[in-house]
C-alpha cells in the first residue's frame, strides 16, 4: 500500500460535513474486508490529491505507485482505479473481489446504486477554493503518472488497457459525475500520451471521442474538443486529420457558447502554425461560411474568437475569404462592444492596411504628405466613407487605436494631406473626402487627449498607467505644437464650409494651453482668435456658433496667462453683437411700420450669435433679458412673430434667468437682486404659458421644455443643501399651468407614429427621422415625469400619464414604470389614488363610447383590467408596506362603481358596477383581515329595496378562474382568504343608495387637476367622517388625531342599524339563497350561522366579529375602540 505523505500542520482541513467522506473511513483495507456498511474506503491517492496541490507530492505519490505496480499491479491498479471513482464523489470502492470476478459494467453499476447524488455536487463542480484547486491537480496528477510510466509500465498492455477500458465504460454512464469525471481523466491521460509522442496502436481515439462528443452535459463536450486541440497541434501527423477535424466542425453548431469557444480556440492553435494549412484547406472549405457567420454570435466571447480565427485564416491565405466574407466582417467595426470592435479592427487594419508595396522602402523616413501613410490614409478615408456610417467616425478610430496607433497618431500627415497642395500626378481628396479626414483627425485627436472609448463603449473612465499618463502629456504636447500653428491655416481655407469649421473648432478644446506662452505662440493665437471671429460674422448655423461660443470659453482659462487676451476679444465681439442687436430690434418693432424679410433674417442672425454665446459664458452685464422681453410680447400681442425669432428669444431669456441665478448662488447677493430675478422669472413664465397654445409646433415645444426647466430649478429644492435665502424664489405652478402642460403631453406625445409629423415634400419620414421624432417626444414626456417625481405639479396630473402604460408601452413604457415607482416612494397612498384615477378615466372614455350595455369580453374593457393587472405588480410582494395604499385604492374603486344610480330605479343595479371587475384585479395585494373590511364597507351600498329585488345579477355566478381558486359576482373577483376546509371564497358586490359618497369629477380630454369633487351634505359625506390627507405619507398615522377611512365604517353602519332590522325578518325568508352563499364563500372563518343573518346583524356586533381573532400588528384598524375614543 501507498503511504500517504505528511500533510502540512498549517493546512486547514476542511468540516467533515464538507467532503465525501467520515471519521471512520478505512485508509488501510486494501481488501474492503473491514469496510462497513454504507461507508467507503478513501483512496490515499484521493487523500494526497486533495491535501496536496504541490507537483512535488504527486511525483512522490506516483513513484510510490509504480513502486507498488511492480510489486503487486492488481492491488496497484485497484489503488488507481478507487482513485477515479472517489473522484467522482461517489462513496463506494471497489473490492479486490470485484476487481477479480466482476465485469466493468458490473463494477460501474455497483458503483452506481452506492452513489449518492442528492446534492448534485461532486468534486469537479463543487465550490470552494480547495475544490477549483482540485481540478486543476487532478489533470496535474494524471500528466504526471504518464509522464513517470512512459519508459515502461504503459507498455505492458494492462495498464493502459484496464484504465482506458474503465473510463470508456465510466464515460457512457448515466451519473453525469462518473460521465464528467472519465471523460476529462480519459482526454487529459490522451493529451499526456501525446505529449510523450507515442505511436500508439490502443483502438481507443474514436471509439472514447463519440460519446463524450454528445454528451448532454456541455462542460464534458468543451472538454472533448479542448483536448482534442491541443492533440491535433502537438501531434499533428496522428490527429490533424478529417476524422477529428470533422467532430470540431460539427460541434461549431452546439446550442452552449462555452462549446463553440472551445472549438474555435482550438482552431486558433491551429491555424497560427502556416506550416498546418495544407491539412486544413478541406476543413477550411467546408466550415468556412459558418466561422465567418460566428462573427455574429450572441454570446459575445464566442464572436470575438471568430473575428480572431478569421484573421489568422486572412493572414494563412488572402484568397480564402471572398469580398463578402470580409465585409461581414468589417462592419463590426461599429459594434458598441468594444472587444469585438477592437478584433474587427485588427482584422480590418491586416486586410487593407498591412500591406506596404516593395518601393515604398525609400520613402520610409519621410514625414506628411510623402509619407508612408499618405496612402494608407486614404485608404482610411475611403472605408469610412464606403461604410455609409458617417457619424461613426470615433467608433472607427476607437476599434483600430490599438493596432494601427502609429497611423492615427501620424496628424502631420494629415494636416498636409488637408493644407499642402497634391503633388504632380496624385489625385486631390474631394470635398467629402476632406470632410472625412477631418473627422477622423479630429478623432484621434480626441481619444490620444482623453485616453478613453467614446460614449457607449467601455464602463467609463479607467485609471490610467504611469506609462499612459505620459504618453497623454507627450500627445497633447505634439498636438498643439503642430495645429497651434496649423488650425488658423486650416479655418482659413475653410472658412465658409459649415461641418469642417464646426470639426476644428473642437480642437483647441485638447490643447496644453501652456505651450502657447513657453512655445512663443501668441502670434498664431492672434490669427486664431482673428479666424474664430471672422467665422462668426460669416455663419448663422447653430453648430458653428456653439463650436465657436466653445473654443472660447475653452481659451478663457484664468489659469493661463492667455486669459486677458482672449477675454478682451471675446468682450469686443460680444460689444458689437449686442449693440447691433438693439439697433436692429428698434427698427424691427417701430410702430407703423411691416418689418421685411430683410430686417427679420438680421434680427434673427444677430440673435442666434447672442444666444449661442450666453450658453457658454455669462452676458448679463449687457442686459439683454429686457430686449428680448420687448420682443417676446410683441409676438404674443401680434401674433405674426416669425418663430425661429420666438425661439431664440426664449432661450435667450432663458440663458439670462440661469446666468443671474448662478450668480445669486455663488456669492452673496441683496434683497434687490433676489426681487429683481422673482419677478423677471414670473414673467418669463407667463411669456411661455402664453406660447404654449402658439400655432406653431416648434414654438411650443421650445416652450414647453424651458417651462418645465424653470420649475424644476425654481420649486422648493432650491432651498436644498442650507440655502434658504433663495425662498422667495420658489416657484408653485397654479392649476391653470399645470392643466396646459399636461394638454401638451397629450396632444403632442401620445400620438401614433403616422400622425407626426411628414417631411417637407409630403412624403412620410424615413426611418432614422421617426426615431429622432421618437427620441423628441420620449425627452418631452420625461420633462413632465420629472415635474410630478419632484412634486412640483400635483401627483394626480400623472393619472392621465398612467392610463397610456399598455397602449404605448414600447415607447414610453420604461419612463411611465419608473414614474409609478418614484411616485410610490413618494406617497404610496396618493400614488394610489392616481392609479385607480387613471383607471376610471378609461372607463368613463369607453362609457362614452359604447354605452353602459358594452360588452365585457370586448377589448376594449379586456385592456383596462389588463392594465388594472399590470398597476397591481408594480405594487410588489410586501404586502405590508403597501396595506393602506391598497386598502384606499379599493375604497375609491368601490365608491366609483356605485356612484352612478341606475335611473330606473334604486332596486337596480349602479352603472359602473362593472367597475369592479377592474378593481378585482388588486384584491391579492390586500392583507387577509383587509378583505374582509373592505367587503364591511362594499356591504353599505345595499339598499333595502335592492335586496328586495335581488335578481340573478345579485346572485354569485361561477366563472372561469384566471389564478388560484376565485368565484365572481357580477364582475367583482376577489380571492378572500382560504378556509380550512379549501372552499372558493368571493365578495358581494351589492348597490348604493343615491346618498353614496362619489369620487372626484373625472375629466375626459385633459389634465384632472382642474376639476373639483362634487359637493355632498356633511351628513351624506364619507370624507365628513374622514378627512383624506393630501400630503406625503410617510410616517403611520397617528390615532390620536386622525383615522383611517376603515374607521368611519362604524358611525355609517350605526346610522343604518334600525333599516337593517327591519330587513332581517325579510332576509330570514330567502334560506335557499343564504346556504347558497354560505356554501359558495366561507367570508367569515368558524361561523356557524348562515353568511346573509352574519352580514345583516347589528353593526356592533358585526363589527366585534370582523376584530376577533385579527393580527393588527402593522396598522391597528380596532373599529369599535377607534370610534368610541
Amino acid at each position: 500500500m501507498i503511504a500517504a505523505p505528511e500533510i502540512p500542520t498549517d493546512f486547514n482541513l476542511l468540516q467533515e460535513s464538507e467532503t465525501h467522506f467520515s471519521s471512520d473511513t478505512d485508509f488501510e483495507d486494501i481488501e474492503g474486508k473491514n469496510q462497513k456498511q454504507g461507508k467507503g474506503k478513501v483512496c490515499v491517492i484521493f487523500v494526497t490529491l486533495f491535501f496536496n496541490m504541490y507537483v512535488h507530492a504527486h511525483l512522490s505519490v506516483v513513484d510510490d505507485w509504480i513502486e507498488s505496480y511492480k510489486h503487486d499491479r492488481d492491488i496497484a491498479l485497484l489503488d488507481l482505479i478507487n482513485f477515479f471513482i472517489q473522484c467522482s464523489g461517489c462513496k463506494g470502492v471497489v473490492t479486490a473481489e470485484m476487481f477479480r470476478h466482476m465485469q466493468n459494467s458490473e463494477i460501474i453499476r455497483k458503483m452506481t446504486e452506492e452513489f449518492d447524488e442528492d446534492s448534485g455536487d461532486y468534486p469537479l463542480t463543487m465550490a470552494g477554493p480547495q475544490w477549483k484547486k482540485f481540478k486543476s491537480s487532478f489533470c496535474e496528477f494524471i500528466g504526471v503518472l504518464v509522464r513517470q510510466c512512459q519508459y515502461s509500465i504503459i507498455y505492458d498492455e494492462y495498464m493502459m488497457d484496464t484504465v482506458i477500458s474503465l473510463l470508456t465504460g465510466l464515460s457512457d454512464s448515466q451519473v453525469r459525475a462518473f460521465r464528467h469525471t472519465s471523460t476529462l481523466a480519459a482526454m487529459k491521460l490522451m493529451t499526456a500520451l501525446v505529449n510523450v509522442a507515442l505511436n500508439l496502436s490502443i483502438n481507443m481515439d474514436n471509439t472514447f471521442a463519440l460519446a463524450p462528443f454528445r454528451d448532454a452535459i456541455a462542460e464534458i463536450r468543451a472538454i472533448c474538443i479542448e483536448e482534442i486541440g491541443i492533440w491535433m497541434k502537438m501531434y499533428s501527423d496522428a490527429f490533424l486529420n478529417d476524422s477529428y477535424l470533422k467532430y470540431v466542425g460539427w460541434t461549431m453548431h452546439d446550442k452552449q457558447g462555452e462549446v463553440r469557444l472551445k472549438c474555435l480556440t482550438a482552431l486558433q492553435g491551429l491555424y497560427y502554425n502556416k506550416e498546418l494549412n495544407s491539412k486544413l484547406e478541406l476543413f477550411t472549405s467546408r466550415f468556412k461560411d459558418r466561422i465567418v457567420s460566428m462573427t455574429l454570435d450572441k454570446e459575445y466571447d464566442v464572436a470575438v474568437q471568430a473575428i480572431k480565427l478569421l484573421t489568422l485564416v486572412l493572414q494563412s491565405s488572402e484568397e480564402v475569404l471572398t469580398a463578402e466574407d470580409c465585409e461581414n466582417v468589417y462592419h463590426l467595426v461599429y459594434s458598441a462592444h468594444r472587444p469585438v470592435a477592437v478584433a474587427a479592427g485588427e482584422f480590418l487594419y491586416k486586410k487593407l492596411f498591412s500591406r506596404r508595396d516593395p518601393e515604398e522602402d525609400g520613402i520610409m523616413k519621410r514625414r506628411g504628405r510623402q509619407g508612408p501613410n499618405a496612402n494608407l490614409v486614404k485608404t482610411l478615408v475611403f472605408f469610412f466613407l464606403e461604410s455609409e456610417l458617417h457619424e461613426h467616425a470615433a467608433y472607427l478610430v476607437d476599434s483600430m487605436w490599438d493596432c494601427a496607433t502609429e497611423l492615427l497618431k501620424d496628424w502631420e500627415c494629415m494636416n498636409s494631406l488637408l493644407l499642402e497642395e497634391p503633388l504632380s500626378g496624385e489625385e486631390a481628396l474631394t470635398d467629402r473626402q476632406e470632410s472625412a479626414l477631418i473627422e477622423i483627425m479630429l478623432c484621434t485627436i480626441r481619444q490620444a487627449a482623453e485616453c478613453h472609448p467614446p460614449v457607449g463603449r467601455g464602463t467609463g473612465k479607467r485609471v490610467l498607467t504611469a506609462k499612459e499618463k505620459k504618453t497623454q502629456l507627450d500627445d497633447r504636447t505634439r498636438i498643439t505644437e503642430l495645429f497651434a500653428v496649423a488650425l488658423p491655416q486650416l479655418l482659413a481655407k475653410y472658412s465658409v464650409d459649415a461641418e469642417k469649421v464646426t470639426n476644428l473648432l473642437q480642437l483647441p478644446q485638447y490643447f496644453d494651453l501652456e505651450i502657447y506662452t513657453t512655445g512663443r505662440l501668441e502670434k498664431h493665437l492672434d490669427a486664431l482668435l482673428r479666424q474664430i471671429r471672422n467665422i462668426v460674422e460669416k455663419h448663422t448655423d447653430t453648430d458653428v456658433l456653439e463650436a465657436c461660443s466653445k473654443t472660447y470659453h475653452a481659451l478663457c482659462n484664468e489659469e493661463f496667462t492667455i486669459f486677458n487676451r482672449v477675454d478682451i476679444s471675446r468682450s469686443q465681439l460680444i460689444d458689437e453683437l449686442a449693440d447691433k442687436f438693439n439697433r436692429l430690434l428698434e427698427d424691427f418693432l417701430q410702430e407703423g411700420e411691416e418689418p421685411d424679410e430683410d430686417d427679420a433674417y438680421q434680427v434673427l442672425s444677430t440673435l442666434k450669435r447672442i444666444t449661442a454665446f450666453h450658453n457658454a459664458h455669462d452676458l448679463s452685464k449687457w442686459d439683454l433679458f429686457a430686449c428680448n422681453y420687448k420682443l417676446l410680447k410683441t409676438g404674443i400681442e401680434n401674433g405674426d412673430m416669425p418663430e425661429q425669432i420666438v425661439i431664440h428669444a426664449l432661450q435667450c431669456a432663458h440663458y439670462v434667468i440661469l446666468w443671474q441665478l448662478a450668480k445669486i448662488t455663488e456669492s452673496t447677493s441683496t434683497k434687490e437682486d433676489l426681487l429683481r430675478l422673482k419677478k423677471q422669472m414670473r414673467v418669463f413664465c407667463q411669456i411661455c404659458q402664453h406660447y404654449l397654445t402658439n400655432v406653431n409646433t416648434t414654438v411650443k415645444e421650445q416652450a414647453f421644455t424651458i417651462l418645465c426647466d424653470i420649475l424644476m430649478i425654481f420649486s422648493h429644492q432650491i432651498m436644498s443643501g442650507g440655502r434658504d435665502m433663495l425662498e422667495p424664489l420658489v416657484y408653485t405652478p397654479d392649476s391653470s399651468l399645470q392643466s396646459e402642460l399636461l394638454s401638451f403631453i397629450l396632444d403632442h406625445v401620445f400620438i401614433e407614429q403616422d400622425d407626426d409629423s411628414n417631411s417637407a415634400d409630403g412624403q412620410q419620414e424615413d426611418e432614422a427621422s421617426k426615431i429622432e421624432a421618437l427620441h423628441k417626444r420620449r425627452n418631452l414626456l420625461a420633462a413632465f415625469c420629472k415635474l410630478i417625481v419632484y412634486t412640483v405639479v400635483e401627483m394626480n396630473t400623472a393619472a392621465d400619464i398612467f392610463k397610456q402604460y399598455m397602449k404605448y408601452y414600447n415607447d414610453y413604457g420604461d419612463i411611465i414604470k419608473e414614474t409609478m415607482s418614484k411616485t410610490r416612494q413618494i406617497d404610496k397612498i396618493q400614488c394610489a389614488k392616481t392609479l385607480i384615477l387613471s383607471l376610471q378615466q378609461l372607463f368613463n372614455e369607453m362609457i362614452q363610447e359604447n354605452g353602459y350595455n358594452f360588452d365585457r369580453s370586448s377589448s376594449t374593457f379586456s385592456g383596462i383590467k389588463e392594465l388594472a393587472r399590470r398597476f397591481a405588480l408594480t405594487f410588489g410582494l410586501d404586502q405590508l408596506k403597501t396595506r393602506e395604499a391598497i386598502a384606499m385604492l379599493h375604497k375609491d374603486g368601490i365608491e366609483f362603481a356605485f356612484k352612478e344610480p341606475n335611473p330606473q330605479g334604486e332596486s337596480h343595479p349602479p352603472l359602473n358596477l362593472a367597475f369592479l371587475d377592474i378593481l378585482s384585479e388588486f384584491s391579492s395585494k390586500l392583507l387577509r383581515q383587509d378583505k374582509r373590511t373592505v367587503y364591511v364597507y362594499l356591504e353599505k351600498f345595499m339598499t333595502f329595496q335592492m335586496s328586495l329585488r335581488r335578481e340573478d345579477v345579485w346572485l354569485p355566478k361561477k366563472s372561469k378562474p384566471s389564478t388560484g381558486k376565485r368565484k365572481v359576482v357580477e364582475g367583482m373577483q376577489l380571492a378572500l382568504p382560504e378556509e380550512s376546509s379549501s372552499s372558493d371564497s368571493m365578495w358581494l358586490s351589492r348597490e348604493q343608495t343615491l346618498h353614496t359618497p362619489v369620487m372626484m369629477q373625472t375629466p375626459q380630454l385633459t389634465s384632472t387637476i382642474m376639476r373639483e369633487p362634487k359637493r355632498l351634505r356633511p351628513e351624506d359625506s364619507f370624507m365628513s367622517v374622514y378627512p383624506m390627507q393630501t400630503e406625503h405619507h410617510q410616517t403611520p398615522l397617528d390615532y390620536n388625531t386622525q383615522v383611517t377611512w376603515m374607521l368611519a365604517q362604524r358611525q355609517q353602519e350605526e346610522a343604518r342599524q334600525q333599516q337593517e332590522r327591519a330587513a332581517m325578518s325579510y332576509v330570514k325568508l330567502r334560506t335557499n339563497l343564504q346556504h347558497a352563499i354560505r356554501r359558495g364563500t366561507s367570508l367569515m372563518e368558524d361561523d356557524e350561522e348562515p353568511i346573509v343573518e352574519d352580514v345583516m346583524m347589528s353593526s356592533e356586533g358585526r363589527i366585534e366579529d370582523l376584530n376577533e381573532g385579527m393580527d393588527f400588528d402593522t396598522m391597528d384598524i380596532d373599529l369599535v375602540r377607534n370610534i368610541q375614543k
